[in-house]
């Protein structure tokens, strides 16, 4: 049985005590929560990853960056490297977020080097990737996701894989209050473990965590979850809220 994750993604969210209040908030209402087949995951900014480790250990809360750099070190300034991450205690990163990819305009070539970078530096992998408004309206969401895994991923050996999770979030659905309905989710994630099973082998396919990423909350976690290829969320704005992240972190079963 594939284990259920579900992670919350701050962005550019939470200064130094509203870090200290969530972790605090999150922590507490998990005692009472049964997180047996759970990972629990939070991603705050770069400067409060220090905090948020020392806060969640002995607990179950594992900490994740939101990004990290392809070089091993060098002249860049601003940019984070992977051992950095690694040497504070984070075991997790995020990568091709889709505000990465059109934001800060990166590429799926930097994006699997940064997989490569992390994997090579020993962090577990959350791969982002998802459709526009636009391709899912002209039915060509199939074939952006293909490819996306496919120039991200899919040069990785099989045995790589053990430390990647992946992460479909449309991007339709982010921030913007609409949520690809349980079938739409249901119905991608069981195209991308098919494409999984062609590349790789149905084991492999069949072992690999993918979380939905796209407005989901409180009200629709359950029934999102409750998918057979659905493996849990990366989940946004309601991961801000203790109360909120909590709920859907009890609706993963």
């Amino acid at each position: 049985m594939r284990t259920n994750i579900i992670a919350g993604n701050w962005k550019m969210n939470k200064n130094l005590s509203e870090a200290k209040q969530l972790i605090k908030g999150i922590k507490k209402g998990l005692k009472s929560i049964d997180t047996d087949n759970k990972r629990v995951i939070i991603a705050p900014t770069f400067v409060n990853l220090v905090g948020a480790v020392k806060r969640t250990r002995k607990s179950k809360i594992e900490v994740a960056a939101q990004n990290v750099h392809a070089a091993k070190n060098g002249a860049y300034t601003g940019e984070v490297a992977a051992d950095m991450l690694t040497d504070i205690g984070v075991g997790v990163v995020i990568i091709g977020h889709s505000e990465r990819r059109t934001y800060f305009g990166e590429t799926d070539q930097q994006l699997a080097e940064k997989v490569d970078r992390a994997l090579a530096e020993g962090l577990e992998v959350i791969f982002c990737f998802g459709e526009l408004l636009e391709d899912r309206k002209s039915e060509k969401h199939f074939e952006v996701v293909e490819n996306q895994l496919r120039h991200g991923l899919f040069h990785l050996l099989k045995e790589n894989f053990e430390k990647v999770g992946l992460a479909y979030e449309p991007v339709w659905a982010i921030g913007t209050g609409e949520t690809a309905s349980p079938e739409q989710a249901q119905e991608m994630h069981a195209f991308i473990r098919s494409i999984l099973a062609k590349e790789y082998t149905q084991e492999l396919a069949d072992s690999v965590a993918i979380l939905y990423g796209g407005s989901v909350k409180p009200a629709n976690a359950k029934e999102i979850f409750s998918k057979p290829d659905v493996d849990g969320g990366l989940i946004g704005g309601a991961s801000l809220k203790a109360e909120d992240f909590l709920a859907i972190v009890a609706a993963a079963e």
